[in-house]
């Protein structure tokens, strides 16, 4: 069995302590005492060449003198002395480091020169390393503490993946209290080489681990750290806690949008789209994880509270309604079951006040009754001491129900002494259990939070809604133009010209460098008309007189354009004016006014805003930001996490305005981000939005030179779905073939496709007895990223269905430079040429990204596949562990 490139960093059979010494304050010293005291059946060989030896054990000079090639190295010496170490690792064949030494980076230039050092000696060497300045790594399991923690960490199925070394120690000093173990602790420090993309690229997969805790304090790569997160979400629960701020530049931005957009907005939209769940608290962190790691399964928000006080009912009620969770409705078959287990004078309601004097059987009733509801999604279950309670047997009442549900069930016995052997109970049992009302409630909040992103998780939208095709060329050369003139600030008028290119319905506009040219503009256009001042320094054009409306006459418009222009050149002398613009005033009695815009990250790139609109935009701070690309369903949680939402329905006597044009405007601007990536910032404010559709009165955009790239969406954290790569074909008999790529949608037509195969092909392709695939191989094979992998589908229709015909994939490999891949066709649609048509597609798509060999492995009895990769153009040799597999490939 093939490991994870990765593996001996976290799964030695033998390390070498560089720096190891008998000093009991030297990091090196402590390194090689926790090793040897932790339970690590490997070798561990210290070298140091001031000792012969250390504890009684032989101590080395140098590698060179070690008896065998360890799989790591660990380095805790001088940050000067690192470069040579890697350098004699690399000789010595050792490819896998951790670095704990500091003196980097934090120091300053001199620091940054020297990680510069190390980072080209590890790629000299094709060394991959964690640190510099990082803790070190413990996989307790097999008693590796590789770290300079003094505490024991107990072994368990979390991995805790954290960039802070000194809140690495205390949160496990935390959970050994509270008996909370871990598959591994990766402490990644600076990151110089390996980061969070590739330690969860890894964990993802490791079997011994059911969920992942992350403590972040800054991204450097989004496209990796993204692609990564999205792809370990899919397989497994990941829970993290992100503190402070990017640091971007805090410059003042040229709109309203960026003014409004922080890059801690900007995060939690990424957790969104990631699947996974944020939390404030180390406390909240441990607690997500254990809850989502277990047998439950989120399925949405509707949280019922069963309580045998009234107080902490409403205690939990109210942190509830904070947090926006829905208490449930129960329905009337669960009422009747209440009211023939409870006493008359239940609360009859949810809150489910089961009445002080509650016994185990009471709270097991209600339990069975609540967790049956289909409208119900989880329970919170409460209980403080009173004179008749029993607090032990009611807690081992609602663990023998919490085991047969697969629902979340949160427990809070309030006290401490009386309720301490019930929350054992719970602890042993894998409940979630506190001591107060509130952050029970967030605990749950936070698994109806992973249930949401799980769903945003599974949209894949391209990059182009369907409709009426934007004109991408045109738009093009309205930027090419402005840039070509060193501008970077759109005028109005182009900025309107950009959005009609992609389909967004804009107000009339007219250009006037003079009082006649603009009257005789408004007696054409028809009175009454808005004049804007026109010019590419100003941003917020009411702010210095730069706006006149209702103007109902020649007489006025002349007027207002000379008065106007006085104005601004008195309020901005150095502003450049470009006369005016002129638009009509609509009549619309019914419109509101919206704000949709485009903003960028210095992080994770282009980001879409929503919210209210206007002149005192700023001032209602109402906007929900999200990450491109959208669909239909991204664009409405967008609208429907903001205030505004509301006034777009019926509402005094004025009619719902039309959401479907509103969503509409939200995927052309998903389009424009996606196409455009020179645009940095852009304003639609105000959109109007009524009956009757939608309309931009006003526009704005900023854009920016770049340079070009061979991915054409390198700019975006998250890979559109690639239809340009959507492709007709016919079989020799004139059937008619798409060739696609795969989509999450797809997870059914691949399970009857692997149906489908033969005993031979399915052992051909899995190299193994496959009947179907497992719901985790199911997920991983139509959840990919486009941006690490392909796998496109030939497909056909048969008697009006889908059919898959056959699949090529393709994955990256940690180079960047050369991706494996894989083929099978049906048994019944082979001989047809479809394999080959494949792997040819695939081989562009992968020449597309920029590969330059493409290889795998096939069993030697598969001769119709050697055939096949023979008439492609792939080598074929012996594979140099098993000869019953040989190893293809060829360069792109």
């Amino acid at each position: 069995m093939s490991h994870h490139y990765l593996h001996p960093l976290f799964m030695p059979r033998s390390v070498v302590v560089f720096g190891a010494s008998e000093k009991e304050d030297s990091v090196a010293g402590i390194l090689f005492r926790n090793l040897r005291k932790s339970g690590f059946t490997g070798h561990v060989y210290p070298i140091n060449p001031k000792h012969d030896q250390l504890y009684g054990e032989r101590c080395y000079a140098s590698a060179d003198e070690l008896p065998e090639t360890p799989e790591l190295a660990l380095i805790a010496t001088p940050a000067p002395t690192i470069p040579g170490i890697l350098a004699a690792c690399g000789a010595r064949g050792i490819h896998h480091a951790v670095v704990l030494s500091a003196g980097f980076r934090e120091v300053g230039p001199a620091g940054v020169a020297l990680e510069q050092a190390v980072m080209a000696a590890a790629k000299k060497h094709n060394i991959r390393f964690i640190g510099p300045n990082c803790l070190g790594v413990q996989r307790p399991a097999i008693g590796f503490n590789a770290t300079f923690s003094q505490g024991a960490t107990l072994s368990g199925d979390l991995a805790l993946v954290s960039q802070s070394g000194a809140l690495c120690t205390a949160m496990l000093d935390w959970a050994e209290a509270n008996g909370i173990g871990f598959s591994s602790v990766i402490s990644t420090g600076a990151s110089a080489d390996l980061d969070f993309g590739e330690i969860l690229d890894y964990l993802a997969y490791d079997p011994a681990t059911k969920g992942i805790l992350m403590y972040i304090e800054g991204i450097r790569d989004a496209r990796r750290f993204m692609s990564a997160l999205r792809a370990t979400a899919r397989i497994k629960p990941v829970v993290l806690v992100k503190v402070g701020r990017h640091e971007a530049g805090s410059k003042a931005v040229a709109s309203h949008t960026g003014a409004l957009v922080g890059s801690d907005a900007v995060f939690d939209a990424l957790v969104r789209r990631a699947g996974v769940v944020r939390v404030t608290s180390i406390t909240q962190l441990f607690a997500s994880a254990r809850a989502l790691s277990s047998h439950i399964t989120p399925t949405g928000g509707n949280l019922v509270i069963v309580t045998n006080g009234g107080g902490p009912g409403v205690m939990a009620t109210d942190r509830a309604v904070d947090l926006g969770v829905t208490l449930a409705e129960l329905g009337p078959e669960t009422m009747d079951k209440l009211n023939a287990a409870l006493p008359a004078n239940w609360s009859h309601s949810n809150p489910v006040d089961v009445i002080g004097d509650a016994t185990a059987t009471r709270y097991r009733a209600t339990m069975e009754a609540c967790l049956a509801d289909k409208n119900v999604d989880g329970v919170l279950v409460m209980l403080t001491p009173q004179a008749m309670t029993r607090p032990t047997e009611a807690a081992e009442a609602v663990v023998e129900v919490a085991k047969s549900s697969s629902k979340p069930v949160i427990a809070c016995w309030m006290g401490e002494a009386q309720v301490a052997e019930g929350r054992q109970r719970f602890k042993d049992a894998g409940i979630p259990n506190f001591s107060t009302p509130e952050p029970a409630v967030e605990v749950f909040s936070y698994l109806s939070a992973y249930y949401e992103n799980q769903r945003l998780l599974m949209q894949t939208p391209g990059p182009i809604a369907k409709g009426t095709d934007p004109d991408v060329e045109g738009a093009r050369l309205i930027l090419e133009s402005a840039l070509a003139q060193g501008r970077h600030v759109l005028t109005e008028v182009e900025s309107k010209a950009l959005l009609s290119a992609f389909r967004i319905p804009v107000a009339q506009t007219t250009i006037a460098r003079d009082p006649t040219e603009a009257m005789l503009m408004a007696q054409q256009m028809g009175f009454p008309v808005a004049m804007k001042i026109n010019s590419q320094t100003i941003s917020h054009k009411s702010d210095v007189g730069g706006v006149r409306l209702g103007l109902s006459s020649g007489h006025a418009v002349r007027s207002a354009y000379s008065g106007m222009m006085a104005e601004v050149q008195r309020r901005v002398p150095d502003a450049k004016l470009d006369g005016v613009v002129i638009e009509p005033m609509l009549e619309r009695p019914n419109a509101r006014e919206v704000l949709v815009g485009v903003t960028t990250d210095p992080v994770l790139g282009p980001v879409i805003v929503f919210g209210s609109g206007g002149v005192d935009v700023e001032a209602a701070q109402d906007r929900a930001v999200t990450l491109p690309p959208l669909n239909r369903f991204l664009a409405r949680d967008l609208m429907h996490r903001t205030r505004v939402i509301k006034l777009l329905g019926e509402f005094r006597n004025r009619p719902a305005a039309d959401l479907g044009a509103l969503e509409q405007v939200l995927l052309r601007v998903s389009e424009m981000v996606c196409e455009l990536p020179w645009i940095q910032e852009l304003d639609i404010n105000p959109l109007l939005v009524d009956e009757h559709g939608a309309l931009a009165l006003d526009a704005r955009i900023i854009i920016a030179s770049r340079v070009p790239n061979a991915d054409r969406y390198a700019h975006m954290a998250i890979h559109p779905y690639p239809a340009h790569l959507v492709s007709t074909w016919q079989l020799p008999d004139g059937t008619d073939v798409v060739i696609r790529p795969i989509r999450p949608e797809d997870a059914e037509l691949t399970q009857s496709f692997v149906r489908a195969l033969s005993e031979e092909t399915k052992y051909f392709r899995y190299m193994d007895a496959v009947r179907e695939l497992s719901q985790a191989m199911l997920v991983r094979f139509t959840q990919i990223d486009y941006d690490r992998e392909m796998a496109l589908l030939a497909v056909t229709q048969v008697d009006g269905n889908e059919v898959e015909l056959g699949v090529a994939r393709f994955a990256i490999n940690p180079d960047g430079e050369s991706c494996e891949f894989a083929v099978v066709i049906n048994d019944q649609w082979q001989k047809q040429g479809i394999g080959h048509k494949l792997m040819g597609v695939l081989m562009d798509v992968a020449r597309a990204k920029g590969m330059r060999v493409m290889d795998g492995e096939v069993l030697k009895s598969n001769r119709r596949m050697l055939k096949l990769a023979e008439g492609l153009g792939f080598k074929v040799e012996a594979h140099p562990e098993d000869d019953s597999v040989r190893y293809i490939s060829r360069k792109l």
